[in-house]
């Protein structure tokens, strides 16, 4: 590129001469132009992939590919630690109770004791008769707060009402009667509660029908004499009241009445 573009090249004669004249005449492009190059002296060395680390497998004499670095011992103790560590963590889950349990809930308990309720006459064991719970009765509660609500009376507030100083005298009259066994208030509840089944079925005829006139009257006290009979002969499973379900009879179906004239008026 030295013959190109010249100080000389667009003029004349010398720039500094008096009959100095410029040169418009375009260059040739022609010509070859010269590119310096550069001789790679550097030495090309292959690499070296034998070559051994600093810090080399403890079991292996290679470098960066030995297969013989990791021996079958070792791979194995590596996938036994990991099926070790696997099954414990199975074993650790597979201890732990169904979340129902875990809230205090047994499905089973819940229909035995609802069949229980249903059928006067059917024998229960007397450890899910103790059972605190109150799923049952919740459901029962709102379910005959729900009938009433559609058939235009708002009485939740008498439901709970009620059922809470109901709970609380057969607590009482129950720590008194009982000799052989313990009373739990959460066991009284859960009978209390669960005994209200038909009441909440008297809710559900009374959204069909009237019940105020004589029917009704029938069908209430029917409903009456259900829910004692059933909390009577729970109560005396529950706590061993031999010969005494008669005398706690009374008292629930005082109970069960207030429930009974919710329902009607």
């Amino acid at each position: 590129m030295s013959q190109f573009g010249g100080p000389n090249d667009f003029y004349g004669s010398a720039p500094g001469s008096a009959d100095a004249s410029y040169n418009f005449d375009m260059p040739e492009f022609g010509q070859e132009l010269n590119f310096q190059t550069f001789d790679n002296t550097q030495a090309q060395v292959p690499p070296n992939y034998d070559a051994p680390y600093a810090n080399p497998p403890a079991q292996g004499l290679g470098g960066f590919y030995d297969p013989t670095a990791y021996t079958e011992n070792s791979f194995g103790q590596d996938q036994s630690s990991k099926a070790g560590g696997a099954a414990g963590i199975g074993n650790e889950f597979d201890d732990e109770p169904p979340l129902l349990e875990e809230l205090g809930i047994n499905p089973n308990h819940i229909f035995q004791k609802t069949l229980a309720v249903l059928n006067p006459l059917r024998g229960t064991e007397q450890q899910i008769l103790q059972d605190t719970d109150m799923a049952g009765p919740l459901v029962f509660c709102l379910t005959l707060g729900g009938f009433l609500l559609l058939s235009g009376k708002v009485t939740f507030s008498y439901i709970y009402g009620i059922g809470v100083m109901g709970c609380i005298f057969f607590y009482c009259l129950l720590s008194l009667m009982v000799t052989r066994s313990q009373v739990t208030f959460g066991a009284v509840a859960s009978v209390l509660g669960y005994c209200l089944l038909p009441m909440v079925v008297l809710s559900g005829i009374n959204i069909l029908i009237t019940i105020q006139g004589t029917l009704g009257l029938i069908v209430s006290g029917i409903s009456i004499f259900w829910c004692a009979i059933s909390a009577s002969k729970l109560f005396a499973t529950a706590f061993s009241m031999d010969h005494q379900q008669m005398l706690i009879a009374y008292p629930c179906a005082v109970l069960y009445g207030g429930f009974a004239l919710i329902t009607i008026y």
